[in-house]
């Protein structure tokens, strides 16, 4: 087969007419420029989560991707597996009576550089374009902290931290099981630790509660802080816990229930990137659309704001803003380095 062609700058790929889809996976802090762009340039997309690294980003991405009609796929894959799916079957379409509480946790404090050598500024690599890498975060000077794995994913410029980069799994389960998440508003208030590495500074630590109007509370941790990885649904019915390691509930037999093909069901998908493949052949939306990665991403993210205030916030989904709050609204936006915009 043909070889796969290199380039310096994602633009010039955009510009080819013979590519009609992209995968977008660098860093947090460049998906939001390079997906509306993709939107903009007619390409469907394939795009990790999160989708970007501040609120605003995430609904640019959303608004392009809608104005110019793109097909766009979440890399929130656990929505492809079907035990997610079952547990989001159960508490979604009443199998545990009314869900009152949803637990959340997800990896964070034991995430630490891999590099261990000094801080301190070192020469750019020969060949390395670091103005390019670093695109529309701040400049600063290069460490190998910044282009280690997992180093770069503990630096504020370039990922909102672990809250949001893996937080976004089991917070896009807790929000297919229970769409009211979404739709109405919430108070968030979050007790967190931040790294104090002199350049891995993003959230370490985090202990969220968000309780929206109707009563729906949803508890977030870091895993084992106390919450166990994963996330569970409790009901006046029963519970059910999922994680990438496997499934349980109580009552037992709830892991029995076979959905049939007449009842309430979610969307069926087995392989998340052969459902974006198919979805772009078909033009219809995948499993796990652009509103379910904006969703999945902005929680985590004013989770964070929370904890980075220091006091309890009240969100609303509907205009997208905490309400009174003008410290906590500027978090929702992050400055960019010139010439990067959305």
């Amino acid at each position: 087969g043909k070889p796969c062609d290199m380039y310096n700058d994602f633009r010039e790929v955009l510009a080819r007419d013979d590519v009609d889809a992209v995968v977008i996976s660098p860093q947090d802090h460049w998906h939001a420029v390079i997906a509306v762009a993709a939107a903009r340039a007619g390409k469907d997309m394939y795009c990790e989560k999160p989708l970007g690294v501040a609120v605003t980003e995430c609904s640019a991405i959303r608004d392009a991707v809608r104005r110019f009609g793109r097909i766009f796929q979440t890399g929130t894959q656990q929505r492809s597996d079907p035990k997610f799916r079952h547990a989001c079957n159960l508490a979604r379409f009443g199998h545990l009576g009314k869900v009152t509480e949803v637990e959340v946790a997800a990896p964070g404090p034991r995430y630490q550089p891999k590099y261990q050598g000094p801080a301190t500024p070192e020469p750019v690599p020969d060949g390395f374009d670091y103005e390019m890498y670093v695109g529309p975060a701040q400049m600063k000077p290069y460490t190998r902290y910044c282009v280690d794995w997992p180093g770069w994913y503990l630096i504020w410029d370039y990922c909102a931290g672990f809250i949001v980069n893996w937080g976004v799994h089991h917070l896009d389960i807790a929000h297919w099981g229970q769409p009211s998440i979404s739709q109405q508003p919430c108070r968030v208030s979050c007790k967190s630790v931040y790294r104090t590495h002199p350049v891995c500074d993003n959230i370490s630590s985090w202990q969220a509660e968000f309780v929206f109007d109707d009563g729906l509370k949803m508890h977030f941790t870091d895993t084992g802080n106390p919450l166990p990885q994963g996330t569970r649904f409790i009901g006046e019915e029963g519970w059910v816990h999922v994680n990438r390691s496997g499934i349980q509930a109580e009552p037992k037999s709830l892991l029995d229930i076979e959905i049939k093909p007449d009842e309430p069901q979610l969307y069926v998908s087995t392989n998340h990137h052969a459902d974006f493949i198919n979805c772009v052949r078909q033009r219809r939306d995948p499993v796990a659309p652009v509103e379910a990665g904006h969703v999945a991403s902005y929680l985590g993210m004013i989770a964070e704001s929370a904890g980075r205030v220091g006091h309890e916030l009240r969100w609303d989904p509907s205009t997208e803003q905490f309400a009174d709050d003008a410290e906590a609204n500027r978090l929702l936006t992050r400055p960019m380095r010139s010439p990067w915009r959305v």
